[in-house]
Order: C-alpha cells, then structure tokens, then sequence
C-alpha cells in the first residue's frame, strides 16, 4: 500500500432508518468498510452498497461487530474468545455472499466499533478475530488501529500469517498511548470540518498530531478513516480526497 488510503464506514441504514451518505461518500474513497447485519444493516442494504462500491471501483472490506444492534455495535459484550471467532467468520460469509452476487471481491476486515477497540486492547480478542480471518481467507489484510507502539498487533499478525494494515482517523481525538478516546469524554469526535482536515494532512505527512495528555502523537497507517455517521466529517471528506490527491501526486 504505497499511498494513504481513504476508507469509511457504508451501508449502515437498517431497513427503512437511513445511516451516512452513501451515495456521496462512495465515489471519494479508496475502501467502503460495509456493515454485515449485526450493528446495523439488512440483506437488502448489504447488496445495494457492495453495488454502489462496485459501480465506482471502490474496494470492499468487512465491518463486522458484536450483536449489537440497539447500540450500534458500540457497546462492549462478554464475549468468548471463541464466540468473537466465530461471530466475525458468520459476518464475513454474509458479506462474501454478497459479494458474489455483485461481482464483486471482498478484500480486507474492519472490526467495527466496540469490537475493534476491545481488540486493540486484549491480545485474546485480536488473536481470535485473526483466527476466523485465517481459516476464512488468509490473504483478506485486517486493517487495525495505528496505535502508539502496535508491536503486539503486528507479533500476532505475523504469528497468524495474516497482513496488517494500519488505520488512523481523520475525526477522532487520540490519547496518550494513541488509542481512540471514549465517545463518552467531550471532544471525543472532532466537529470542526478544518480541524478535521488538518489532521488529516498531519497523518498523510507523518507529522505529530497532540494526544489528549498533550504530548506528541506520531501514527505511522497505510489508511485513513473518515467516519459516514459524523455530518461534520461528511462535509471533510471530499477536501481530504483532494489532498491526498495532491500529497500523492508531489511524491
């Protein structure tokens, strides 16, 4: 993955509620991280956004979640080792499904939500969502977050057989070890579409973004998340498109 990647979050409308803008958002990214039915989406949705991501030549991941529809897939579950295994291999076989149908390839994961945070934090949970990847398909890349020192994530990965890609985000605030912080704390989710791009540009650059401790945060990712249910992030995205349009073209 030579360049910075955009990637955001599709198909999350369940039945006849509508989530993001689709159908604007579609056509600026490189990667549509598509909801499989457990923290938002239906059959119908499914289909229509492997479509849409098909017509304009945008590559499909898998946004698999906890069971978690009435929190959207943002609430922690006590869930198994063997239980996050298998949830996230039934997820994937859904949108694989679709896929096929479309003519279309899946070609990475994205835990979504909870899910991913919770995985980012206990090696068990990480191991486990790398197991299904690796009996599913070894060669789907399991996009992660880039932390502060993600030597645990890429041990386990390389113990797996399965390809990392590191993401960061354009709209979320970091703490000090470069996890996301809580959508709980105020400030959590930048509002500001400037502030938004700005961070966007220092994460293409490899440049410091400020930790909520204040100290220097240096993310080193292959892709970069604008998030489809934030409004403010919506109205970024085609400015964030277009520099990294131009980062890439003065390389």
């Amino acid at each position: 993955m030579p360049r910075l990647l955009l990637n955001a979050d599709m198909g999350e409308s369940l039945g006849p509620w509508k989530m993001g803008c689709d159908a604007r958002v579609m056509p600026l990214v490189d990667l549509a991280n598509v909801a499989c039915g457990f923290h938002a989406a239906d059959p119908d949705t499914i289909r229509a956004t492997v479509r849409l991501a098909a017509q304009h030549g945008v590559t499909v991941g898998a946004h698999p979640a906890y069971p978690d529809l009435v929190g959207f897939g943002r609430r922690s579950l006590a869930c198994s080792a063997e239980e996050v295994e298998n949830l996230v291999l039934y997820q994937l076989g859904a949108l694989a499904a679709m896929c096929r149908a479309e003519g279309a390839r899946l070609g990475y994961v994205k835990p979504h939500g909870a899910l991913y945070n919770d995985m980012m934090r206990d090696p068990a949970r990480l191991a486990a969502v790398m197991r299904a990847l690796a009996v599913f398909d070894a060669d789907l890349p399991l996009m992660a977050m880039a932390t502060r020192d993600p030597a645990v994530a890429r041990e386990l990965a390389a113990e797996h057989g399965i390809t990392l890609w590191l993401e960061a985000f354009a709209d979320r605030a970091y703490d000090g070890n470069g996890h996301l912080v809580s959508r709980a704390e105020p400030g959590a989710v930048h509002r500001d579409p400037e502030r938004i791009l700005d961070q966007a540009r220092r994460i293409a650059r490899g440049m410091p973004l400020t930790a909520s401790d204040g100290s220097a945060l240096v993310l080193e990712a292959q892709t970069l998340c604008v998030h489809g249910d934030n409004p403010e992030s919506i109205a970024a995205v085609a400015a964030i498109r277009r520099e990294l349009d131009r980062l890439e073209g003065a390389a």
